[in-house]
Protein backbone atom coordinates (compact mmCIF):
# COMPACT_ATOMS: atom_id res chain seq x y z
CA UNK A 1 0.00 0.00 0.00
CA UNK A 2 1.36 3.47 -1.04
CA UNK A 3 2.15 6.24 1.32
CA UNK A 4 -1.34 8.21 -0.11
CA UNK A 5 -3.62 5.53 -0.01
CA UNK A 6 -2.33 4.67 3.54
CA UNK A 7 -3.25 8.13 4.36
CA UNK A 8 -6.58 8.60 2.59
CA UNK A 9 -8.30 5.68 4.33
CA UNK A 10 -7.21 6.77 7.76
CA UNK A 11 -8.59 10.08 7.02
CA UNK A 12 -11.83 8.70 5.89
CA UNK A 13 -11.69 6.10 8.86
CA UNK A 14 -11.39 9.33 11.40
CA UNK A 15 -14.59 10.80 9.03
CA UNK A 16 -17.16 7.47 10.00
CA UNK A 17 -17.66 8.60 13.28
CA UNK A 18 -18.91 11.86 12.18
CA UNK A 19 -20.82 10.62 8.98
CA UNK A 20 -22.28 7.94 11.26
CA UNK A 21 -23.52 10.41 13.34
CA UNK A 22 -24.75 12.85 10.53
CA UNK A 23 -28.44 12.62 9.76
CA UNK A 24 -30.50 14.20 7.57
CA UNK A 25 -32.72 17.79 9.37
CA UNK A 26 -36.06 16.49 11.13
CA UNK A 27 -35.26 12.64 11.39
CA UNK A 28 -36.79 10.86 13.96
CA UNK A 29 -35.08 8.51 15.91
CA UNK A 30 -36.89 5.61 18.02
CA UNK A 31 -34.97 3.31 20.43
CA UNK A 32 -37.47 -0.32 20.57
CA UNK A 33 -36.51 -2.92 23.42
CA UNK A 34 -38.70 -5.71 23.13
CA UNK A 35 -38.51 -8.68 25.18
CA UNK A 36 -38.65 -11.77 22.65
CA UNK A 37 -36.13 -13.34 20.84
CA UNK A 38 -36.19 -11.42 16.66
CA UNK A 39 -37.40 -14.66 15.41
CA UNK A 40 -40.38 -14.99 17.64
CA UNK A 41 -43.42 -14.99 15.96
CA UNK A 42 -45.17 -12.20 18.25
CA UNK A 43 -41.82 -10.32 17.82
CA UNK A 44 -42.82 -9.80 13.90
CA UNK A 45 -45.76 -9.52 14.50
CA UNK A 46 -44.95 -6.48 17.05
CA UNK A 47 -42.87 -5.11 14.41
CA UNK A 48 -45.17 -5.48 11.73
CA UNK A 49 -48.26 -3.67 14.07
CA UNK A 50 -45.67 -0.75 14.95
CA UNK A 51 -44.54 -0.07 11.35
CA UNK A 52 -48.17 -0.21 10.42
CA UNK A 53 -49.40 2.02 12.93
CA UNK A 54 -46.38 4.48 12.51
CA UNK A 55 -47.63 4.67 8.59
CA UNK A 56 -51.35 5.26 9.37
CA UNK A 57 -49.65 8.52 10.82
CA UNK A 58 -47.50 9.57 8.02
CA UNK A 59 -44.35 8.33 9.56
CA UNK A 60 -43.02 5.28 7.17
CA UNK A 61 -40.97 7.48 4.99
CA UNK A 62 -37.11 6.74 5.91
CA UNK A 63 -36.22 10.14 5.95
CA UNK A 64 -38.59 11.53 8.82
CA UNK A 65 -38.06 8.26 11.10
CA UNK A 66 -35.58 5.47 12.13
CA UNK A 67 -36.41 2.33 14.35
CA UNK A 68 -34.16 0.74 15.70
CA UNK A 69 -35.22 -2.67 17.29
CA UNK A 70 -33.70 -4.87 20.10
CA UNK A 71 -34.79 -8.34 21.35
CA UNK A 72 -33.86 -9.40 24.21
CA UNK A 73 -35.20 -12.93 24.42
CA UNK A 74 -36.17 -12.10 27.94
CA UNK A 75 -32.53 -12.50 29.06
CA UNK A 76 -32.00 -10.14 32.13
CA UNK A 77 -28.95 -9.75 31.08
CA UNK A 78 -29.69 -9.01 27.40
CA UNK A 79 -31.95 -6.01 28.62
CA UNK A 80 -29.31 -4.19 30.05
CA UNK A 81 -26.81 -4.75 27.13
CA UNK A 82 -29.39 -3.29 24.77
CA UNK A 83 -30.66 -0.80 27.02
CA UNK A 84 -27.28 0.54 26.93
CA UNK A 85 -27.10 -0.02 22.92
CA UNK A 86 -30.35 1.99 22.73
CA UNK A 87 -29.50 5.05 25.59
CA UNK A 88 -25.94 5.40 23.64
CA UNK A 89 -27.91 6.05 20.31
CA UNK A 90 -29.60 9.33 21.88
CA UNK A 91 -32.69 8.23 19.91
CA UNK A 92 -35.95 10.84 20.66
CA UNK A 93 -37.86 8.26 22.55
CA UNK A 94 -37.93 4.31 23.88
CA UNK A 95 -40.31 2.11 23.26
CA UNK A 96 -40.03 -0.44 26.05
CA UNK A 97 -42.19 -3.68 26.15
CA UNK A 98 -42.35 -5.27 29.20
CA UNK A 99 -41.36 -3.71 32.89
CA UNK A 100 -38.06 -5.58 32.83
CA UNK A 101 -37.25 -3.56 29.65
CA UNK A 102 -38.32 -0.11 31.41
CA UNK A 103 -36.36 -0.86 34.06
CA UNK A 104 -33.57 -1.60 32.37
CA UNK A 105 -33.94 1.82 30.34
CA UNK A 106 -34.38 4.28 32.89
CA UNK A 107 -31.67 2.97 34.46
CA UNK A 108 -29.55 4.43 32.35
CA UNK A 109 -31.52 7.64 31.56
CA UNK A 110 -33.59 10.06 32.89
CA UNK A 111 -34.29 12.57 30.14
CA UNK A 112 -35.01 10.24 27.32
CA UNK A 113 -38.80 9.95 26.95
CA UNK A 114 -39.75 5.93 27.67
CA UNK A 115 -43.43 4.38 26.49
CA UNK A 116 -44.08 1.51 28.21
CA UNK A 117 -46.61 -1.41 26.88
CA UNK A 118 -47.45 -4.38 27.73
CA UNK A 119 -47.36 -3.72 31.32
CA UNK A 120 -49.48 -5.10 33.83
CA UNK A 121 -49.57 -2.91 36.71
CA UNK A 122 -47.64 0.03 36.17
CA UNK A 123 -48.22 2.06 39.32
CA UNK A 124 -47.45 -1.41 41.48
CA UNK A 125 -44.37 -2.85 39.59
CA UNK A 126 -43.32 1.17 40.07
CA UNK A 127 -42.72 2.18 36.36
CA UNK A 128 -44.92 5.03 37.14
CA UNK A 129 -45.88 7.45 40.23
CA UNK A 130 -49.82 7.36 39.29
CA UNK A 131 -51.50 6.64 36.00
CA UNK A 132 -52.67 9.93 36.05
CA UNK A 133 -49.44 11.51 36.53
CA UNK A 134 -46.81 9.36 35.78
CA UNK A 135 -43.90 11.53 36.59
CA UNK A 136 -40.37 11.59 35.41
CA UNK A 137 -39.37 10.20 32.06
CA UNK A 138 -41.86 7.38 31.75
CA UNK A 139 -45.47 6.73 30.50
CA UNK A 140 -47.01 4.18 28.73
CA UNK A 141 -49.94 1.82 28.10
CA UNK A 142 -51.28 -0.95 30.62
CA UNK A 143 -52.23 -3.74 29.48
CA UNK A 144 -54.72 -5.26 32.11
CA UNK A 145 -55.69 -4.48 35.35
CA UNK A 146 -54.37 -7.07 38.77
CA UNK A 147 -57.94 -7.72 39.63
CA UNK A 148 -58.68 -9.17 36.70
CA UNK A 149 -56.89 -12.16 37.36
CA UNK A 150 -59.46 -12.87 39.99
CA UNK A 151 -62.54 -13.12 37.42
CA UNK A 152 -60.03 -15.62 35.76
CA UNK A 153 -59.94 -17.78 38.68
CA UNK A 154 -63.63 -17.60 38.73
CA UNK A 155 -63.64 -18.24 35.49
CA UNK A 156 -61.67 -21.51 35.65
CA UNK A 157 -64.22 -22.07 38.99
CA UNK A 158 -67.19 -22.09 36.57
CA UNK A 159 -65.99 -24.18 33.82
CA UNK A 160 -64.48 -26.62 36.55
CA UNK A 161 -66.33 -26.41 39.83
CA UNK A 162 -64.43 -29.01 41.12
CA UNK A 163 -61.21 -27.31 41.04
CA UNK A 164 -59.32 -26.92 44.47
CA UNK A 165 -55.52 -26.04 43.36
CA UNK A 166 -54.58 -23.83 40.67
CA UNK A 167 -50.76 -23.39 40.05
CA UNK A 168 -49.15 -19.94 38.10
CA UNK A 169 -45.98 -20.27 36.81
CA UNK A 170 -43.30 -17.34 36.21
CA UNK A 171 -40.23 -16.03 36.10
CA UNK A 172 -39.73 -13.05 38.73
CA UNK A 173 -36.92 -11.58 36.80
CA UNK A 174 -38.71 -11.25 33.59
CA UNK A 175 -42.62 -10.78 34.77
CA UNK A 176 -42.08 -9.17 38.50
CA UNK A 177 -45.64 -7.49 38.19
CA UNK A 178 -46.87 -11.28 38.44
CA UNK A 179 -46.53 -12.02 41.98
CA UNK A 180 -48.80 -8.77 42.39
CA UNK A 181 -51.46 -9.83 39.74
CA UNK A 182 -51.71 -13.22 41.48
CA UNK A 183 -52.14 -12.18 44.83
CA UNK A 184 -54.58 -9.64 43.88
CA UNK A 185 -56.90 -12.59 42.17
CA UNK A 186 -56.85 -14.27 45.04
CA UNK A 187 -58.29 -11.59 47.44
CA UNK A 188 -60.92 -10.66 44.59
CA UNK A 189 -61.77 -14.47 44.55
CA UNK A 190 -61.90 -14.53 48.20
CA UNK A 191 -64.12 -11.45 48.83
CA UNK A 192 -66.57 -13.12 45.97
CA UNK A 193 -66.60 -15.91 47.92
CA UNK A 194 -64.25 -18.03 46.02
CA UNK A 195 -62.34 -21.18 46.87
Amino acid sequence: MRRRELISLFAGAAAWPIAARAQPQGIRRVGCLMPWPDSDPVARASVTAFANALGHLGWNDDRKIRIDYRFAANEPTLFKTYAAELVGQAPNVIVASTPPAVAAVRQLTGTIPIVFVLALDPVGSGLVQSLARPGGNVTGFGVLEPSIMGKWLQLLKDVAPRITRVAVIFNPETAPHAKGGVDEGWRCTARRGGD
